[in-house]
């Protein structure tokens, strides 16, 4: 391969790996503006019957990008008590939590440390294996990266999103 199509496959996969990390922060955005919303006791309802607290939910996004930071080889969890809370566990698992106040402000640490960390990653980090899979096992499927990873946890929040509309209910009564 010539030098001149080399430095167009990069470009091209830098464009899309941009393009994949605009969206992960536009998800990101649509999460925080959703959580700025409504009165604070609010997100104490369900989504639907039966179903989730908004509060969790907002528990378990903090959570799972806080263990972005692990698995990506980043550092530790910042909150690591939340994983227990979130994570492992159904909602009202535990009769207590964190504060709307308390989530708000882990969401906003946890992605900004995400954000920073992103964007002194190259090309190559993203195409790189996560630290939840041997070096064995990413010989036989490279697709197990870390570029991979951010799409489904883009993906995994869009999914929770679509939960969180139904409380939307509350504008219309």
């Amino acid at each position: 391969m010539s030098t001149q199509t080399e430095n167009i496959a990069i470009t091209q996969t830098e464009q899309i790996i941009g393009q994949l990390l605009h969206t992960w922060d536009s998800q990101n955005k649509r999460v925080t503006a959703f959580f700025a919303k409504y009165a604070d006791e609010d997100y104490m309802d369900e989504v639907a019957p039966g179903r989730s607290r908004a509060i969790y939910l907002l528990g378990h996004l903090t959570s799972t990008n806080d263990g972005l930071l692990p698995l990506f080889g980043l550092g530790e969890r910042l909150y690591p008590q939340l994983e227990t809370l979130f994570s492992r566990n159904p909602d009202r698992t535990f009769d207590e939590i964190p504060s709307m106040a308390e989530l708000r402000t882990y969401w906003e640490k946890v992605n900004n440390t995400l954000t920073e960390h992103f964007s002194k990653m190259t090309a190559q980090d993203w195409l790189s294996r996560h630290m939840s899979v041997s070096e064995e096992d990413f010989a036989k499927e490279p697709n197990r990266n870390k570029l991979n990873v951010l799409v489904s946890r883009t993906v995994h929040a869009g999914y929770h999103m679509g939960q969180l509309i139904f409380l939307k209910k509350k504008e219309n009564a």
